[in-house]
C-alpha cells in the first residue's frame, strides 16, 4: 500500500511539474519577483553593425532613464543577431526560452525582424521593432509590433519627393534583393512614381545586387543606358554609399534618392564627397524635435554620448518606453498582458512623435527627409502620413 501511495505522489509531481513548464506566457524574467527582464536582439556586428549599435544606444539611455516599472528593476538582455536570419531566430529562442524575456526589442533590418516573427508569435512573446519598415514584419502576426512608418509610406514620400520636387518623369531602380527592406520599398517607390507620372513605362530601368557586392559597374551601366531623371537605390548604408561613389565616377550625376538606412555616420564617410547632394527618407531630425519628449530625449542622448542624436536611437529609446508604458497600463509583466496593452497603444508621446498602433500593429508616423550637404545629414522637411 505504502508502495502504490508513493507512486501516486510520485506521478503528481510529475504532472505538476509538466503543467507548470507549459504555461502560454512569461512573467517577471528568470523567476526573479524583484526583475523584468527585456530582450533585445540587434545586429552588433556585420553588414548592418552601425544600425544595431545606434539603435542600442537609445534603448540603454531609455533603460537608465527609467530603471524600475511596477516596482521592479527592468534588466536589458542584449543579444548581437550578427546581421544574419538564422542568428536572428537563435537569438530570439534563446531571449525566450534561456533568459525568460517577457518581451523583446528588434530588430535594425526588416529581414532579421521578419526571421523572428514566427518564434515570438508561438511563444506568445510580444516583440517591438524599432525600424523595420517592411509590411510584412507585423503582417498576420498578433505579437509584432513596431514604432516606425512603413515601406508604402516611405516609397510615396520618395516618389512624391522625386515627382514634385525634382520634376522627375522616369526613374530607374537599383536594389539589393537580399533585402526585404530594398526590395519591397523599391516596389512601393515605383507603384506610387508610375501613378504619380501618369506613365506605367516612367520606370525605365531596373538592376539588382547582393549585400556585400562592392562592383557597381553593370548595374549602373545598364541604368545609365536607360537615361532616367532619378535614380532610387534603397539599401544598407555601406553599399549604397560605394553605389553612389562608382556612380559619379561613371559621370553620373543625376539626382540619386534612398531610404532610411542612410542615415549613418558610415555612408557619409565611405561616400566622402561623392554622396553630397544624396536625398533620404528618415524618422526623425534633431533639428526639429516634435514632442516635450523629443526634447528631453536630445538633451540626455547628447549629455551621456556627447553627439547629437540620430533617428535609430530615437526609435530604439521609443521602443522600450512604448513598452514599459504597456507594462503599466497592464498592471503585469505577463507576456500576454503586455502583448494586449501594446495593441491599444494610443497616442502615446514619444521622442519621434506621437505613436498610436493601428489593427497591424504599426505605426501612424510622419516622415523626415533629409539631404546630405557639406559633409552632415540636413533637415529638409517633414511629410505627414
Amino acid at each position: 500500500m505504502y508502495r502504490k501511495l508513493g507512486v501516486l505522489m510520485l506521478v503528481l509531481v510529475l504532472v505538476s511539474t509538466m503543467l507548470t513548464g507549459c504555461g502560454g506566457s512569461k512573467e517577471t524574467g528568470g523567476g526573479d519577483s524583484d526583475v523584468i527582464k527585456i530582450g533585445v536582439f540587434e545586429p552588433m556586428t556585420g553588414s548592418s553593425a552601425a544600425g544595431g549599435q545606434m539603435t542600442v544606444e537609445g534603448i540603454e539611455l531609455a533603460n537608465e532613464i527609467k530603471p524600475e516599472v511596477l516596482g521592479k528593476k527592468v534588466e536589458l538582455v542584449i543579444v548581437d543577431n550578427k546581421s544574419d536570419k538564422v542568428e536572428a531566430a537563435n537569438a530570439v529562442s534563446s531571449l525566450i526560452d534561456k533568459d525568460n524575456v517577457v518581451a523583446i526589442i528588434g530588430s535594425y533590418g526588416s529581414s532579421l525582424s521578419m526571421a523572428a516573427g514566427d518564434i515570438v508569435k508561438e511563444k506568445k512573446v510580444p516583440a517591438v521593432g524599432c525600424s523595420p519598415t517592411n509590411p510584412l514584419v507585423t503582417l498576420n502576426n498578433d505579437y509584432y509590433f513596431r514604432v516606425c512608418f512603413i515601406d508604402p509610406f516611405q516609397g510615396t514620400v520618395m516618389a512624391n519627393y522625386a515627382v514634385k520636387e525634382l520634376g522627375a518623369k522616369t526613374a530607374a531602380i537599383i536594389q539589393d534583393v537580399t533585402q526585404d527592406y530594398s526590395v519591397g520599398l523599391s516596389k512601393y517607390f515605383m507603384d506610387a512614381f508610375k501613378e504619380l507620372t501618369g506613365n506605367e513605362n516612367a520606370i525605365v530601368a531596373t538592376a539588382s545586387y547582393n549585400t556585400g557586392d562592392q562592383d557597381f559597374t553593370a548595374q549602373l551601366t545598364n541604368v545609365s543606358s536607360a537615361n532616367p531623371d532619378v535614380i532610387f537605390a534603397p539599401g544598407n548604408y555601406g553599399e549604397s554609399a560605394l553605389l553612389i561613389k562608382q556612380a559619379r565616377d561613371q559621370g553620373i550625376n543625376i539626382p540619386i534618392l534612398g531610404g532610411d538606412t542612410w542615415e549613418s555616420p558610415e555612408f557619409l564617410s565611405i561616400g566622402g564627397d561623392a554622396v553630397e547632394g544624396a536625398v533620404f527618407s528618415t524618422h526623425f531630425t534633431a533639428e526639429a524635435p516634435v514632442t516635450e519628449v523629443s526634447e528631453e530625449f536630445l538633451a540626455k542622448y547628447k549629455e551621456k554620448y556627447g553627439k547629437e542624436a540620430n533617428a535609430f536611437a530615437a526609435l530604439g529609446y521609443d521602443a522600450y518606453m512604448v513598452i514599459l508604458d504597456a507594462i503599466e497600463r497592464a498592471g503585469s509583466a505577463d507576456s500576454v498582458a503586455i502583448r494586449d496593452a501594446l495593441s491599444e497603444t494610443k497616442d502615446f508621446v514619444g521622442a519621434t512623435g506621437y505613436i498610436t498602433l493601428d489593427e497591424n500593429g504599426d505605426a501612424v508616423k510622419s516622415a523626415v527627409i533629409k539631404k546630405v550637404e557639406n559633409g552632415e545629414f540636413v533637415f529638409l522637411t517633414v511629410v505627414e502620413p
